[in-house]
C-alpha cells in the first residue's frame, strides 16, 4: 500500500486531512459575490484548502505567489502567464491588441508555454498591471467567472509603496471575479485588511485558519495507520503531542512513521528514533539558521524551546517583546494561546543540544 501521508507541496485528494467547517465556508464564499482573505500561520494548509476548494467548482483558476514577483512589470508578466495557460490564444488575443503597453508574446517550440515580457523601461508602471487585471475581468464577462488567488499578499508592499491603492483602485469594480488573498503575516495581513486606512480595509471576508482540531487530526491518522499496524491508537496520540497539531509537521512525522512500519515492526523507541533522523536530516539547514540568528533571539528561541517562562528571559521587558513579535513576523514563532516554536523538529534540535 502506498505511503498515505504527504508534506512538502500542496496537500489534495486522500490526503487532505479533513476541514469539513472551514471547507463549506470556502465554498460559500467563493459561491457568492465577496472576496475571501484566508491568514494563517505558513504550512497550515491555506493554499491547499482553497486548491480543495477551487478544484469542486469548475471554475478557471489564477494562482500568483507574491513572494516569487519582483516588481510590478513582473506582477503584471507573470499574471498573464497564467492567463495564457488557461485560455485559448483566440479567446483572447483581441483584448491585447487594446492594452496601452503591448507585451511581447513568443511560443517557446521546447515547452509549447507562451513566453511573455512588458518593456524593461516600465518596471514601475502600474499601466500594464492595470489592462491584465481588466483582462481577466473581461474573460469572466464572457464566460465562467475566474477565481483569482493572490497567496503570501502581504509582500504587497515591498513591491511598491502605491501598488495598493493602485490595485485596490481597479479590482474594486471587477465583479466577475472572486479574489482570494491567502497571507501567513497575521500583523502584516491585518494591517492591510483591518486598518481604516489602508485601501483594502474590509474589501472581503476574512477567515483564520486554525489548527486542525485534535480529536478530528487524530481520526485521520488513526484510520489510515490502522492498515499497517494493531498500535494506530498509540502510534497517532503520540505523533500530535510531539507536533502539536501542526498541518505540516504532523504530515510529515506520520510519513516517516509509515515508511519505519513498512521496514520494521513497531517498536516503543520507534517515534524517537523517527524524530532523530528527521533531525539528523534538517542538522546542517538548522545550524545554519541558527547561525543567522541574534543573540538576543537566540535567548527567547531557547526560553520557549525549554518551555520555560517567557519573564525568566535575562532581557528588558521591551527587548524581549520586540524580540517576539519580530520572530513571530518572520515565522520562526505561532502565538494561539502562548508562544511557541513552528518547527517542532527545530524545538527539539535546540533542547537536544542544550541538553548535551
Amino acid at each position: 500500500m502506498a505511503n498515505p501521508f504527504k508534506f512538502g507541496s500542496v496537500v489534495d485528494k486522500e490526503f487532505f486531512t479533513d476541514r469539513k467547517n472551514e471547507t463549506e465556508e470556502v465554498k460559500n464564499i467563493l459561491n457568492s459575490s465577496n472576496h475571501l482573505i484566508l491568514i494563517s500561520p505558513r504550512r497550515f494548509g491555506k493554499t491547499s484548502l482553497v486548491r480543495k476548494v477551487t478544484n469542486t467548482l469548475n471554475r478557471p483558476v489564477i494562482y500568483l505567489d507574491l513572494q516569487l514577483i519582483t516588481d510590478v512589470s513582473d506582477f503584471a508578466t507573470q499574471l498573464l502567464k497564467k492567463i495564457l495557460k488557461i485560455n485559448r490564444w483566440e479567446n483572447i488575443k483581441h483584448f491585447l491588441t487594446h492594452f496601452r503597453i503591448v507585451p511581447t508574446i513568443e511560443l517557446n517550440p521546447q515547452t509549447d508555454a507562451m513566453e511573455v515580457s512588458f518593456a524593461p523601461s516600465m518596471s514601475s508602471s502600474f499601466t500594464a498591471l492595470e489592462d491584465v487585471l481588466n483582462l481577466i475581468e473581461k474573460i469572466g464577462e464572457k464566460g465562467k467567472k475566474p477565481i483569482v488567488i493572490f497567496d503570501e499578499f502581504q509582500e504587497i508592499t515591498s513591491l511598491s509603496k502605491t501598488l495598493s491603492k493602485q490595485l485596490r483602485a481597479v479590482i474594486q469594480h471587477h465583479s466577475h471575479i472572486n479574489y482570494v488573498f491567502l497571507g501567513s503575516m497575521e500583523s502584516m495581513m491585518r494591517t492591510i485588511f483591518e486598518t481604516k486606512k489602508s485601501p483594502f480595509y474590509h474589501f472581503g471576508y476574512l477567515m483564520t485558519l486554525p489548527k486542525i482540531p485534535q480529536q478530528d487530526f487524530f481520526e485521520y491518522l488513526q484510520t489510515r495507520f490502522e492498515s499497517i499496524t494493531d498500535k494506530s491508537t498509540e502510534i497517532s496520540s503520540e505523533i500530535l503531542a510531539f507536533t502539536d497539531q501542526h498541518p505540516y509537521y504532523t504530515q510529515q512525522l506520520a510519513f516517516y512513521c509509515w515508511n519505519f512500519l513498512e521496514k520494521n515492526k513497531y517498536q516503543s523507541a520507534m517515534l524517537t528514533d523517527v524524530i532523530t533522523t528527521i533531525i539528523n536530516i534538517h542538522d546542517t539547514d538548522y545550524e545554519r539558521l541558527w547561525n543567522t540568528i541574534t543573540k538576543t533571539d537566540k535567548k527567547i528561541l531557547i526560553t520557549i524551546a525549554m518551555q520555560e517562562k517567557i519573564s525568566t528571559i535575562p532581557l528588558p521587558t521591551s527587548t524581549t517583546y520586540s524580540g517576539l513579535k519580530r520572530l513571530f513576523t518572520q515565522g520562526y514563532l505561532i502565538k494561539n494561546e502562548y508562544y511557541e516554536l513552528d518547527d517542532p523538529f527545530f524545538r527539539k534540535w535546540i533542547v537536544e543540544r542544550r541538553n548535551v
